[in-house]
């Protein structure tokens, strides 16, 4: 996986539908606080068990949820999120993800997730909620 350092535009992020709702001030907080990934195909994204240290938004591309080596379903897709279960709930992933295609992804570190979390309440929010929905 390679890191590009560029800003990351508020449209980008109310993209997502997620967040299509946020006040436009936890937009630009949340933009602010991301980095963009490029990822090759069959990148592991993130490998189940590991500590969760970031979430991630796709953008462009389609990845592969594993667990236990053996794909639970729909890949993902631009518009989805995933690893907010190991940053938010758990400490731990809880499957692994695999590009299939190239991929652009919107990172947010649990660092900079905690900087923020005080002035992004709506995004905290949002994300636990999809937490809970894919372990509940």
């Amino acid at each position: 996986m390679s890191g590009t350092i560029s800003v990351v535009d508020a449209s980008r992020v109310a993209a997502f539908p997620d967040f299509a709702d946020l006040p436009a001030e936890e937009l630009d907080e949340l933009a602010a606080a991301m980095n963009e990934l490029e990822v090759e195909a069959g990148a592991e994204v993130v490998k189940a068990d590991d500590y969760g240290t970031a979430i991630y938004f796709v953008e462009r591309g389609q990845a592969d949820v594993l667990e236990d080596g053996a794909e639970t379903g729909e890949p993902l897709g631009p518009g989805d999120t995933f690893g907010e279960i190991g940053l938010l709930l758990t400490g731990q992933r809880t499957a692994t993800v695999v590009a299939r295609t190239p991929m652009t992804l919107l990172s947010l570190s649990g660092q900079d997730f905690d900087r923020i979390r005080a002035r992004v309440p709506g995004v905290e929010g949002a994300l636990r909620r999809l937490g809970l929905e894919r372990t509940g």
